[in-house]
């Protein structure tokens, strides 16, 4: 590995743009281009609103962000401890969404494919989600 760094935050909405900030700040090493970085900063705010909005709902709880520099890619894992997914396939499915009351497009998982290189969602039901995505530069 040629370098990390870990960040906890409370799953707050007003943490979404800090941990963005720091991602962004994070991923620069690699010399992204403007839209790369863009790219990055968008799946990841999909992510983290994802763990505070549906993981958590309401709850207190926990974001944990796990970046990692290796060979020109860097791989985000974001995680939360909430109330987990049940059908995981389902939930990727462009325009799903639980929370249809509360005027969600259901397009988070569909923004992050798309702006990513490599997103794997791996869930368990009242244990919480890791969300891991990867996005190599110049390959």
């Amino acid at each position: 590995m040629e370098n990390y760094m870990k960040l906890e935050v409370p799953a707050k909405s007003i943490n979404e743009s800090f941990v963005r900030a720091v991602v962004a700040a994070f991923s620069v090493q690699l010399d992204l281009s403007v839209e790369d970085l863009a790219d990055i900063k968008t799946a990841v705010s999909e992510a983290v609103t994802n763990s505070i909005v549906h993981g958590y709902a309401n709850m207190k709880g926990i974001v944990k962000v796990v970046c990692k520099v290796v060979d020109g890619c860097i791989e985000i894992e974001i995680s939360d401890f909430g109330v987990g997914i049940e059908d995981v396939s389902m939930a990727m499915q462009p325009l799903f969404t639980s929370k249809p009351e509360c005027e969600r497009s259901g397009m988070g998982f569909t923004v992050m494919q798309t702006f990513m290189d490599d997103l794997v969602v791996k869930s368990k039901p009242g244990e919480g989600t890791v969300i891991t995505m990867k996005k190599c530069i110049g390959g």
